[in-house]
Formats: C-alpha cells, structure tokens, sequence
C-alpha cells in the first residue's frame, strides 16, 4: 500500500426532505448566489425546496451553466457575483453546475489577469482564495458533490481541462434520491457509466496490497453492475436511486484512492473528444475506456485478472480468455445501459487523431499510472475506438 494523506471535509446531507435542512449549514448573514443549469429544477420541485431552505437569506441567481460548463459562461457568473458582494454560493444541479460553481468560487478572487490561466499552469492552485460554497445534488454521476476537483470547458479554443484545488470542496452537499425520479433515461444512463469508470481509473491500475480500497471499489462496480439495467427500466424505485447516488458519490470522493496508484488516462482522452466533438462525457469514456483496457492489458493485466473473478465471475479460462471476456463484459455494459461504444456509431471517423495526439506531444504529458501512454500510445488507443 502507497503512503496517503487523506482528507474530506464535506458534510453529506442524505435522504429523503434533506434539502430543506440546507439554511442551517450557511451563515444566517451570508450573500447566496445559486447557481443552476438549465432549467430542469424548476419542472422537479428542487427550486422551490431551495428558496424554502433560504427563507430570510440575501440570494441573488445565475442560471444557464451548460453541460461541460463553459469559461466564458462562467466568467459572467463571476462578474456577477462580485457585483452584487457574493460571500457564499450554492450550485443546485448535476456535476457540471457543481464543477461550474467550483470554478466561480476560485475565479471570484484571482488576481491574475485571465482566470484561464490557473486551469493551465496550476502550479499555484493550491494558493488561490476561495469563496465558500455548497451543493444541492440532482443528477448522479460525477462525485464533484464530496471532491475538490473539477472540469471546464473553453468552447472558443477547443479545450477541456480539469483542476483541484486543495481546500476545494463544497461545504456540504444535500442528496435527496427522489430527484432521480424525474431524471430521463440519457442522464441515468450517463451517470452510470461516469461512476463505473470513476472507479476504474482508481482500481485498474496495479496491484498495492490495498485490500481495504479495493474491495470497497469492487463493491461499487458490483453494484453497479447489478442495478444499472434495473435502472434504466425504473428509476422511481427510492431504493435504488439511493444506491446508485451513493455510488456515484463513494466513487470519486477519495475513499476507494487511499495507498493506490490512479490512472485517469480515459478521462484526460475523452476531454479531447468532447472539446472536440461535443460528445457527452460519458459518452467517450464508455468509448475509449474499452479501447485503453486492450491496448494497455499486459500493464494491467493482474488487475484484469482480479477484476474478472471478483466483479464479472469468470474462470476456468486461460488469461488471455479471462481478460479479453473481462473487457468484453465492460463493454456490454455500457451497451446494456444505453451507450454505443464506437465512434462510428456517432458518426465519427479518425479525421482528427493525429490532432488530438499532437496535442499531448506538445503539452509533454505521458498518461496512466506509470506514465508509459504515449502520444503514440494514445494514437493506438483512439484507433481501437472507431
């Protein structure tokens, strides 16, 4: 097992009529900027719960922050937030928002002249001001509920890049699994792909003798396994839509990374196809994650093997058999639960490969746990997803 510094201060407010006990966790003279997506909080009964919960406060709104939210979105948000002496936000929405908020929350006060540029060079990161901030969950997927890190987008220039801020993390953030009643099909099964790779990037990497984070990401994988097609065919049932945000937010809140190597390499290529091509994020994770797994399976491969026993339940085959089936049975999942697995289901072709491979050969990143996908490599892999 690795060493590990551990450490998450969010408060997590679960279950059903939790978000009316939010007023009590912010500061009764604070100045409230709620920030939303598009709209959906209004049609599910979320924003009447939040103005009920923050009877008395000085609340002022910014609505519109988009899935994969957007910088210069977003640097309006600041501008009016600063305007109107914001001391405390709170992002009502799924992780976009959330991530989005993150984002307004270091923005606010960076010094710098482009708040780009603490997303490009974060060699400061962990020095910048920030404005405190909670969160009201309505779409499982991301965790940025119970983490300090986020994604965003700069349409204009075709980038998607992600920071962690160290003292980044919502205050507290309120679950209510009733919210995924009303979620469609396409966010359900978003989420549930985001959360399985989530976990697999912390977990399919190679073995530490970290039984504890291990056992604790199968778990999850099993039990997405089990009730994500169960989903996708009834998503009122309080149960499981209480399991499923669980997973969601275990998934990404550090638990399942203490003493273990992490991968990330399917997060940082997808954002290149979302810039890109405006795929969901989901989407290419559940494109490039099987492609990563088979060009990358010898450097894996006793985590495949172990992920093959302990979350699919296959053996009596040769490795080479176990591994492949192993992959294979990912892959169908992402099917099952409503997600194509090819770029050429999207229409989609290898036009802009050497591109996006040129990209990391100019930022000088070599990708995964050890450091060994290259430029090249991810040229192989992105060639695996067609």
């Amino acid at each position: 097992m690795n060493n590990f510094t551990f450490i998450n201060p969010t408060k997590l407010i679960f279950g059903k009529g939790q978000i009316l006990k939010i007023g009590r966790e912010i500061p009764q003279n604070a100045n409230v900027m709620i920030t939303y997506g598009g709209g959906s909080i209004f049609r599910n009964g979320v924003y009447d719960q939040v103005k009920a919960a923050l009877k008395g406060f000085n609340c002022i709104e910014f609505g519109g922050i988009e899935a994969n939210p957007d910088y210069d979105t977003l640097m309006k948000a600041v501008s009016k937030a600063n305007d109107n002496n914001v001391d405390f936000l709170l992002a009502v929405g799924g992780g976009s928002v959330i991530d989005g908020t993150k984002f307004i929350a270091a923005a606010m006060k960076y010094k710098g002249e482009c708040a780009w540029d603490f997303m490009v060079d974060q060699s400061g990161i962990n020095d910048l001001e920030l404005v405190p901030m909670g969160a009201v969950l309505t779409i499982p997927a991301t965790g940025s509920e119970m983490n300090n890190s986020a994604v965003i987008s700069r349409r204009s220039t075709k980038e998607k890049l992600s920071f962690a801020a160290r003292a980044n993390y919502p205050v507290f953030s309120a679950i209510d699994p009733q919210v995924c009643y009303s979620l469609p099909k396409r966010q359900i099964s978003n989420g549930i792909v985001d959360t399985f790779c989530h976990v697999l990037e912390q977990y399919m990497t190679y073995p530490t003798q970290s039984y504890i984070p291990e056992r604790f990401a199968e778990s999850i994988l099993v039990t997405l396994r089990n009730i994500g097609p169960k989903l996708m065919e009834d998503n009122s049932d309080y149960d499981l839509c209480a399991n499923f945000m669980m997973c969601a937010t275990m998934g990404l809140n550090g638990f399942i990374s203490m003493g273990v190597p992490q991968d990330w390499a399917t997060h940082i290529i997808g954002h290149e196809l979302t810039a890109i091509y405006g795929l969901d994020h989901a989407v290419t994770l559940a494109i490039v994650g099987p492609s990563l797994l088979r060009t990358m399976k010898e450097e894996k491969r006793e985590m495949l093997l172990q992920y093959a026993d302990r979350v699919w339940n296959i053996s009596g085959k040769s490795e080479f058999e176990l591994i492949d089936e192993a992959i294979d049975a990912t892959q169908y999942f992402y099917e099952r639960v409503g997600i194509k697995t090819h770029l050429s289901d999207y229409g989609i072709g290898d036009e802009n490969f050497d591109e996006i491979a040129g990209r990391f050969s100019r930022r000088g990143w070599n990708l995964g746990e050890r450091e060994s996908i290259t430029p090249d490599k991810v040229l192989e892999i992105l060639k695996g997803c067609l």
